[in-house]
């Protein structure tokens, strides 16, 4: 579903929006062909990542039912909360390194669908 450009940019943008309203900013993401993986980070005390990703993937998927007429996530999501910012660059780099690894793109910047802010500490 997501080696559609169409599908990635629904999905895409339902989550940045969401992160906006529930106060988290998206420092890297990453679209396979069939999961998404994203570094988040609250912005504020009140950022509730299990709200974040319930609402991000109700509103992506609503659209997409509409759109497709079938699911477009399964239940559940896995998580990973760091504890230390020095942490999140070596995430990133996983998550931009994901293509390489299943054999989609021989080079992290030749895919299409990935994203690191440049405001992430540390280099990646």
């Amino acid at each position: 579903m997501f080696t559609d450009g169409a599908v990635v940019e629904l999905a895409r943008t339902q989550i940045s929006t969401t992160a906006l309203h529930e106060r988290f900013a998206i420092l890297a993401y990453c679209f396979m062909p069939d999961h998404v993986h994203l570094l988040v980070e609250g912005m504020t005390d009140a950022a509730d990542l299990r709200r974040f990703a319930k609402l991000a993937k109700q509103r992506s998927g609503a659209l997409y039912a509409r759109r497709f007429g079938q699911a477009l996530w399964q239940q559940g999501y896995h998580e990973r909360v760091l504890r230390d910012a020095d942490d999140a660059p070596a995430i990133a780099r996983y998550i931009l390194e994901n293509p390489v690894r299943s054999g989609l793109v021989a080079n992290p910047h030749e895919h299409p669908c990935s994203f690191v802010t440049s405001g992430l500490p540390g280099r990646v």
